[in-house]
């Protein structure tokens, strides 16, 4: 099953009108790994929906990044939202962490399909429950978790959404998406290495247990 179908089928319960328009208007596309979505000021002309693969949303201040979240399958970008009910820029930028499908709603067809389909809706409140969950509990684990715990569960949650055992990933990309120093992040991932935690060979990291 394409991406585009797969996503279809996720709003089957809106009937077959909305099908046939959601197929009509959406646009499938497929990029590589590493490949930049969104740029912060750049014009909102559709939004995403994931198919396959993993995208990271993130900002960047004083040329330093800062993981927001991440979007998998099924999911979509809450930042492009405000694009439907207002001209907005982008306040974000958005990476491909792997090969990724991505569908594309047109801001100006999603903006009818709200009015004409109310259940619509349904999926954004979704999205906004997601997000505002993934970031309660970002700022949870930065007031309150130790550093060397938050890298640790960083790595099991990427491992987790990428479906790996393994993770191919420098420490400066570490860094930068918990928020610290490079060296710091070396220090304490050798300090796992020694306890048996887990294991590095060429900028891939596999647990050994947790």
């Amino acid at each position: 099953m394409d991406g585009l179908a797969q996503i279809s089928e996720k709003f089957a319960f809106l009937g077959t009108d909305f099908l046939c328009e959601f197929r009509k208007h959406a646009v499938q596309k497929s990029v590589d790994a590493k490949t930049e979505l969104m740029r912060f000021g750049q014009h909102i002309k559709y939004i995403p929906i994931v198919a396959r693969g993993l995208v990271k949303v993130y900002g960047l201040a004083d040329e330093k990044e800062f993981l927001y979240y991440y979007v998998g399958p099924g999911q979509s970008c809450i930042m492009t939202f405000s694009s439907v009910f207002d001209d907005q820029l982008s306040k974000v930028y958005a990476v491909s962490e792997e090969s990724a499908e991505i569908i594309l709603l047109p801001v100006l067809s999603v903006q009818k399909w709200l009015n004409k389909y109310p259940q619509f809706n349904f999926f954004f409140y979704r999205q906004y429950e997601l997000r505002y969950g993934a970031l309660i509990e970002m700022l949870n684990q930065a007031i309150f978790h130790r550093l060397d715990k938050r890298i640790l569960e960083y790595l099991s949650n990427k491992m987790t959404l990428l479906g790996k055992d393994e993770l191919k990933i420098s420490h400066k990309e570490i860094a930068n998406d918990v928020g610290t120093a490079r060296e710091v992040v070396s220090r304490i991932l050798k300090k796992f290495e020694n306890e048996g935690i887990l294991t590095q060979t060429f900028s891939v990291i596999k647990f050994n247990r947790l």
